[in-house]
């Protein structure tokens, strides 16, 4: 079952975040956002997940926008949950893809092969302009790719971070309250502990970051930040988090 939220809407720019379930197999299926920002007549999609999907996530984003005015389509990183329906989505649209040259030759196993419409980003990351504004890839190495960016928006402020402020949160939990970054803080511990590399590469992401005016931080996983009390929160809590390597002992 598939939720629907708008981040963002002022009439000529909107951001969209789906959230896609499958209840008939809740226990083995992780739930990840994708994300769909809209100016005017282009679109930007972002993160579009596995093949279990894309069925449904093509039927949510064809209400909001036709799919051949999505101009490009972002992958984080490599993992499954992230970038294995990129065939599909080569078929569906004319889009260009946006991924770190570090997996260029990763897509392949996926069955993707149209090499000339991959735009690799080079590790320092990119700024392109995106109708009136811009969009900005911020490296966020071994957080917990290698090769691994968070994309920001700048006519929204929001920045989409990857796996970085993902939290599992049950269902039942999802009410505005368990939203908040204190009662988050149990689901997101022991997944940042594990999956990030390691405090330096906390540090260095979260002092980019901050030089951004941020109206909210959405991960691909659990609920966005969207208030500058919790921003700011998450941004001291993960810049001084102990995980992966620093644990090692």
């Amino acid at each position: 079952m598939g939720k629907e939220q708008i981040l963002y809407d002022d009439g000529t720019h909107k951001c969209i975040m789906f959230s896609l379930d499958d209840e008939e197999v809740e226990d083995f299926f992780l739930s990840v956002n994708q994300f769909l920002i809209i100016q005017n007549n282009s679109a930007v999609l972002i993160d579009p997940g596995s093949e279990a999907v894309y069925e449904e996530l093509r039927e949510a984003v064809s209400k909001h926008i036709s799919l051949d005015r999505i101009k490009y389509i972002f992958f984080s990183h490599q993992d499954p949950d992230v970038a294995a329906s990129i065939t599909h989505w080569s078929i569906a649209t004319q889009a260009e893809f946006i991924i770190s040259k570090l997996w260029i030759r990763f897509l392949s196993h996926y069955g993707f092969m149209e090499m000339s419409r991959l735009l690799p980003l080079e590790d320092g990351g990119a700024k392109i302009g995106f109708g009136q504004e811009y969009l900005r890839f911020v490296p966020a190495h071994f957080l917990h790719s290698p090769g691994n960016f968070s994309l920001y928006d700048s006519r929204s402020q929001i920045l989409f971070s990857g796996d970085i402020g993902a939290a599992i949160v049950p269902n039942d939990t999802l009410n505005n309250e368990a939203k908040s970054f204190h009662n988050r803080l149990e689901y997101l511990e022991p997944f940042h502990k594990r999956y990030m590399a390691g405090n330096r590469a906390c540090r260095k992401w979260s002092s980019e970051v901050r030089k951004l005016p941020l109206k909210a931080i959405a991960p691909q996983h659990g609920a966005p930040f969207d208030t500058a009390e919790d921003i700011s929160a998450f941004l001291e809590w993960f810049e001084g988090l102990q995980c992966g390597m620093d644990l090692e002992d």
